[in-house]
């Protein structure tokens, strides 16, 4: 049976080592420059042979992201920061532009190459195209529906196909936007995006202005930037049976709280198809995580044809009922563990562990320690972000387990 890669999204060490904790096959990243999410923390040359060891070690494959379009200033640059990746293990390089391409081959002849969603490949005379060009894995455009692709893995044996499972959705062809550049002046395709398809925006009348105009929705429609998040949890087994080789998490930009709680999900739906296709059916409880995180409402976007007004959400405000607020980094040999802390703790708190395999258990905050930085423990009544906690739970944890409570109002 066709078991495909699950491929997440890592924008530093930290959410790379959750991205590993929670299930991932393969972990996709960028330098500094030259991929599509150029404001993550990233990681500089000097991180990446860490970055490496610490995947390939734990069985964990890495892309290192090369999929922006550059100008021709920026060329010598690149030129420059292939050279120094090209030591590097990477188990492939993500790339889109032929230029860029032609530069890899030329300082990494061997390097295996995956073809970005950057590239807009929608059919399968484009995909046996890159084929010949030596890509060997494809991510199909966003747009392509699901007869598309199995119809265009079909025709094309020879290459892998990677698609998109759960993330956002950019107002644009496949990613390739333009409206970043001509609202903030920053190239979402130079790996500068403002997302300016999330911002608020309303209505001016030309004869009043000043006088600003909310956009709404009725029976004939309205705005069409706030897209709808992508989430096929539910169609996991037909994008399996059409024989795709990755299901790709968008999200470099996103928390750990994300990576962790999408990775989870999708982990343990994917294995438990693998052991029981026939059987398997989406658990409520999996849909319900996922509603959990920050999100616009979702959408299966164009994978059964053009998703019309579906696609759209005419609600600006995230969506999300649980907020993150510690990640366990250690346990002690007395049963406690220590919490680092992201959002304030107090007493009396419900909170919820959560670790791979859709592992959740809840404690109640009683007896809460502040641990000093010369060692000690302090009893308080809240514990502020940034600081470090001690917990006792009656239950097993381990390093990288997140902490979360449901969302409540500010303090």
């Amino acid at each position: 049976m066709n078991t495909p890669e699950l491929l997440a999204p890592a924008g530093n060490m930290e959410k790379l080592k959750i991205a590993v904790h929670y299930g991932a096959d393969a972990i996709y990243l960028g330098g500094h420059a030259f991929g599509l999410r150029n404001l993550s923390g990233n990681f500089s040359i000097d991180e990446m042979p860490a970055a490496l060891d610490y995947c390939h070690s734990r069985g964990v494959k890495v892309y290192l992201t090369v999929n922006s379009y550059p100008h021709n200033d920026a060329l010598p640059r690149l030129d420059a920061f292939l050279r120094q990746t090209a030591p590097f293990p990477f188990d492939a390089y993500i790339v889109a532009d032929p230029g860029v391409i032609a530069m890899v081959r030329g300082i990494s002849p061997q390097r295996e190459l995956h073809l970005s969603t950057q590239a807009n490949t929608i059919n399968w005379h484009s995909a046996r195209f890159w084929g010949r060009q030596g890509i060997r894995r494809i991510n199909l455009a966003r747009e392509m529906s699901l007869d598309a692709i199995r119809e265009t893995v079909a025709q094309v044996p020879e290459v892998e196909f990677e698609a998109f499972v759960h993330g956002a959705l950019c107002i644009s062809y496949s990613g390739r936007c333009l409206i970043s550049s001509a609202l903030a002046g920053r190239d979402a395709n130079q790996g500068e995006c403002a997302h300016p398809c999330r911002w608020n925006y309303h209505l001016v009348e030309e004869t009043r202005p000043g006088e600003y105009l909310p956009v709404v929705e009725d029976e004939n429609g309205t705005f069409i930037f706030n897209s709808r998040d992508l989430c096929l949890l539910e169609h996991l087994p037909a994008l399996v049976r059409c024989g795709v080789s990755a299901l790709k998490i968008e999200g470099r930009m996103k928390g750990i709280n994300y990576v962790a709680s999408v990775l989870r999900v999708y982990r343990q739906a994917l294995d438990e198809y693998r052991s029981d296709p026939s059987g398997w059916r989406c658990r409520p409880e999996w849909l319900e995580e996922l509603a959990k995180l920050s999100h616009r409402g979702y959408t299966t976007g164009f994978l059964f044809g053009a998703p019309c007004n579906v696609g759209q959400e005419y609600h600006s405000a995230y969506i999300r009922s649980h907020e993150f607020v510690g990640l366990v980094e250690s346990s002690r040999t007395d049963g406690e563990v220590v919490v680092g802390v992201r959002n304030r703790i107090r007493q009396g708190d419900e909170l919820e562990f959560i670790g791979p395999n859709m592992r959740a258990e809840r404690l109640t905050v009683q007896g809460l320690r502040i641990l000093t930085p010369e060692g000690d423990s302090v009893e308080a009544d809240a514990a502020n972000p940034n600081q470090r906690i001690i917990l006792a739970p009656p239950f097993a944890v381990e390093p990288f387990d997140l902490v979360r409570r449901e969302k409540r109002g500010s303090p």
